[in-house]
């Protein structure tokens, strides 16, 4: 299946490819993931039958539009591994984490699904960003900063559940969950 352009596709094939996830971003962004593909393909004025052969699924077309920003995300988990405070440095990731996961409504759930399902086109970013917050993590125990039964799932089940409640209520609210539950990470 493919996700990314191959490094040798004609000049048209890779054009309706960058069209392709163009509209589907904006789309994603307007009516969440679950939206039509076939109103990303009207929208990238490209047949259905195109779409299909860059993208064979759903799922490899969040893989493609959400790769980068994983990528992104999981280098900022690195980056942040040598900040002075443990605690900050989680939360900074967390943050981070959560705006990703917001980018475009109805996000949270498939990032959830994809955690656990190796069959996943989004599997292994998912991992790579469940490694990132897990160093984080594991750094914010050592300095007895979170509570030692905080898990790497656990974190990744709050940035879904604040992204959540921030679609559904207000992105306030969401940034109250956030807070009330980083309260309740610290230790006792």
């Amino acid at each position: 299946m493919t996700t990314s352009p191959p490094r040798r596709m004609r000049a048209d094939a890779r054009r309706n490819y960058e069209r392709l996830l163009t509209e589907a971003a904006a789309v994603f962004a307007e009516r969440g993931v679950d939206a039509s593909l076939e109103d990303v393909a009207r929208r990238a004025g490209v047949a259905n039958g195109t779409l299909y052969s860059h993208f064979p699924t759903r799922q490899a077309l969040l893989e493609a539009l959400l790769r980068s920003s994983m990528e992104n995300l999981a280098a900022t988990a690195r980056e942040l591994r040598d900040h002075p405070s443990a605690y900050e440095a989680l939360v900074t990731w967390l943050r981070a984490a959560i705006v990703h996961t917001t980018a475009y409504r109805g996000l949270a759930a498939p990032m959830m699904r994809s955690l656990k399902d190796e069959t996943s086109e989004l599997y292994a970013a998912c991992q790579a960003v469940l490694a990132g917050g897990e160093a984080l993590l594991s750094r914010a125990h050592a300095a007895g900063a979170i509570r030692a039964d905080a898990t790497p799932e656990d974190l990744y089940a709050l940035v879904n559940a604040v992204a959540w409640a921030g679609e559904q209520t207000s992105p306030e609210q969401g940034e109250r969950l956030l807070t009330f539950s980083l309260d309740g990470l610290r230790p006792t």
